[in-house]
């Protein structure tokens, strides 16, 4: 993902300001998906503009700008929505979980707790975010912006949780001795 792109579709939901979208990636695209600062978005906007994809469609007091998103800033964000993305993907915690056999199973089992608190400290979050979200929807819209993503991530926390659980029972069930001996001769 580009920050363009990102862009794009914050200015798909409605024009706004270079403030207005540095704030909205604090409140929630930052944390979860792509991080982006006021130095990184302001020099975007520009070239964006140049590009034709984005315009400026008010002005406000000491020199505010508004954008809005143009046809061909549409069309591009449509295309990009529907083009699968290639290479690899890179995640610190998937690598982390992958060597987990790595470690002795009480330092695994810190671990995977560590996870379970993570998820479930998310997941209130997460609740949260989305009251929020619905209490500011009016009836008969769409679903709110950033509905879809809230629920996603819900969702992917309470798969980490049942995966965190399931990893848990396999450490409880290689920690079992098993009985060796064979069937009884009595």
């Amino acid at each position: 993902m580009s920050l363009r792109h990102a862009l794009l579709g914050l200015l798909a939901d409605r024009p706004q300001t270079g403030y207005d979208l540095n704030k909205r990636f604090e409140e929630s695209l930052s944390r979860y998906a792509w991080h982006a600062s006021h130095s990184h978005i302001y020099p975007e906007l520009k070239r964006m503009t140049v590009d034709g994809l984005v315009e400026v469609v008010d002005e406000g007091t000491r020199g505010s700008k508004t954008y809005g998103i143009t046809e061909s800033g549409t069309a591009a964000l449509r295309e990009w929505m529907f083009t699968p993305k290639d290479g690899p993907v890179r995640s610190e915690a998937v690598l982390r979980l992958f060597l987990l056999s790595a470690l002795e199973a009480e330092d695994a089992r810190t671990l995977i707790d560590q996870v379970i608190a993570h998820t479930e400290t998310e997941s209130a979050e997460l609740r949260e975010a989305v009251q929020r979200i619905e209490a500011a929807a009016q009836p008969g819209d769409k679903p709110p912006f950033a509905r879809f993503a809230a629920e996603f991530g819900l969702r992917f926390q309470q798969l980490q949780r049942d995966w965190a659980q399931w990893a848990i029972d396999q450490l409880d069930e290689s920690a079992t001795p098993t009985d060796d001996r064979g069937p009884s001769s009595d």
